[in-house]
């Protein structure tokens, strides 16, 4: 009776045995579709189970496998939009401890040119698309009362990589940004905004021509003198980048490279000619990197009030206190222009 009972003892151990170790090959062994060694799922705001697994079928090996973990974890009652990682040779369990897991999005902007240029950047890596971002960028109430107006809220975008979770909403985007703004603009520049006579938009709207007007970080602050020296004088800014702007802004196309403003381009009816309006332009032509920015609050003392491109040194300017020093400096830029047949 003992050697009997013994054996049944050893035969549902084996049994059991079997059953873990089925269980296991089951929902602890790969359940992955795919080839790449990971991936990211990108589950929508208001998604149901049934639309996580029909983003998943095509990667999941075993759907069966997955629901029945998923069921015992609760899952379908608890899904989180958002998005989330998943690595090749995953199992069941694994997935859906995964699809807890909202992964963070390093977001990185910069060179955009205007709003709708950024928003359709934003839009390609987090949730909210164009349209929204647009008109939560634009929203009357905001602009009033941080100070922004719909043609310089540009100036609150400061190129970087921000972590951001994929499904953050327009408003809480724009609410880190804010942040952002705020935070850069300490009280040290705060300080040389205003002995500049300039808000910090002002300041954006300088640094964004700047921008255009040289890479050269070394001659930055010396473009940067030459135009605060021109609105010290009353003087136009004449700045050659302000009137591609109004171009591109006319023929609603920021795609079109313009290389040579004509003489005729000079005459363009937009508030953005700083050729035709004295002051600057209603905002940022550009979005100015910190570097700009800096370069306009400790701008070179000089009494520079014109530069061109300089035909000896490639990508950079020389400059002239002159008029008649400037028009010999610019002739030479013109001739060389034309000898490379550069004729727009």
């Amino acid at each position: 009776m003992v050697l009997n009972r013994n054996k049944i003892i050893k035969v549902l151990g084996i049994v059991f045995l079997v059953f873990v170790a089925i269980v296991y090959i089951k929902f602890f062994s790969s359940d992955t579709n795919f080839d790449k060694e990971e991936l990211y799922v990108e589950v929508p705001t208001g998604s149901t189970y049934q639309d996580v697994e029909k983003l998943l079928s095509p990667l999941v090996k075993n759907m069966s496998d997955f629901e029945f973990i998923a069921k015992r974890r609760s899952y379908p009652d608890n899904i989180n939009a958002g998005r989330f990682l998943l690595k090749k040779g995953m199992s069941a369990f694994q997935l859906v401890g995964a699809m807890r897991r909202n992964v963070p999005v390093k977001l990185a902007f910069n060179n955009q040119e205007r709003l709708e240029n950024l928003c359709e950047r934003l839009s390609s890596q987090i949730e909210p698309d164009i349209t929204k971002l647009l008109a939560t960028f634009r929203d009357t109430i905001f602009l009033q009362k941080n100070g922004f107006t719909k043609d310089n809220v540009f100036a609150m975008f400061l190129p970087n990589t921000y972590e951001v979770y994929w499904n953050i909403s327009a408003e809480k985007f724009r609410s880190k940004m804010l942040d952002e703004y705020n935070r850069f603009w300490t009280k040290e520049r705060i300080a040389k905004a205003t002995a500049l006579n300039l808000t910090p938009v002002q300041v954006i709207t300088v640094a964004s021509i700047v921008h255009k007007e040289s890479v050269k970080k070394s001659e930055r602050p010396t473009i940067a003198g030459v135009y605060l020296n021109r609105l010290n004088q009353g003087m136009p800014l004449q700045a050659d980048p302000t009137v591609i702007y109004a171009l591109k802004l006319r023929d609603n196309d920021f795609n079109q490279v313009i290389k040579r403003v004509l003489y005729n381009d000079l005459f363009i009816n937009s508030p953005y000619n700083t050729y035709k309006n004295i002051g600057l332009p209603p905002g940022p032509i550009a979005m100015p990197d910190v570097d700009a920015i800096d370069a306009v609050l400790n701008a070179e003392k000089h009494d520079y009030i014109y530069f061109c491109a300089s035909v000896e040194k490639f990508g950079y300017h020389v400059f002239a206190s002159t008029y008649e020093q400037h028009q010999v400096n610019a002739k030479k830029y013109a001739d060389w222009l034309n000898k490379q047949g550069t004729n727009r």
